[in-house]
């Protein structure tokens, strides 16, 4: 930012080298980058991907049926070879967050939209559940247990969540690039240095030598 409030001054102070300009241009084309680009970039994300997850949203909410679920005792459950399928889907996994490792796993038996009766193993946040009670799951079309549809408004903040990140990376990825072209900058400006110093160096100390 000084560099850029500073472009004005510089361009008309004889003391000025061409690179001190070179980095205020540059900062200024960064600044604007930041500025425009970044935010437009993240709308034009967030745009995409709100219309593709409230698309994912509204499939989900048609493919995915709310049942009730009873709770059986261990001794009458009585698992089916096509219920395996079933109790593999609604087991606690050990990789799941930790939300879902605290849900209780309970034998339990639904009907799913096809009519069919299906027994398996179910979680639910309820601790205090006992053989006979109830309590909501979300199955497909075929009955097989699944997480709960994403909502619109899900679908939304995820999209400007989305939208934000990625004007955040942009703006992170042209301050990046300003400091990688500033450094190189600095870079030749010590090295024409150098040369100028060892150009002068030859005179060091001997004040109107060969006059």
């Amino acid at each position: 930012m000084r560099a850029v409030v500073g472009l004005r001054r510089w361009r008309h102070n004889p003391l000025r080298r061409a690179t001190d300009l070179a980095e205020a241009w540059v900062a200024l084309v960064a600044l604007l980058l930041m500025c425009v680009a970044a935010p437009a970039t993240g709308l034009v994300v967030g745009t995409l991907t709100h219309g593709s997850l409230q698309q994912s949203a509204r499939l989900q909410q048609e493919q995915r049926h709310p049942v009730t679920a009873r709770v059986l005792d261990h001794a009458g459950t009585r698992a089916g070879a096509r219920d395996a399928g079933a109790a593999d889907a609604g087991a606690p996994d050990a990789g799941a967050p930790e939300g879902n490792r605290l849900r209780r796993p309970v034998q339990a038996q639904w009907e799913g939209p096809d009519g069919v009766r299906r027994t398996g193993s179910l979680t639910t946040a309820r601790h205090d559940i006992v053989p006979g009670d109830t309590f909501p799951i979300w199955t497909d079309d075929r009955g097989r247990p699944v997480a709960p549809p994403m909502t619109e408004r899900n679908a939304h903040d995820h999209a400007v969540l989305a939208g934000i990140g990625t004007a955040v990376l942009a703006a992170g990825v042209v301050e990046g690039a300003r400091r990688i072209v500033v450094r190189r900058m600095v870079r030749r400006r010590y090295a024409e240095l150098d040369r100028a110093w060892a150009r002068a160096g030859q005179d060091w100390g001997r004040a109107g030598a060969g006059s």
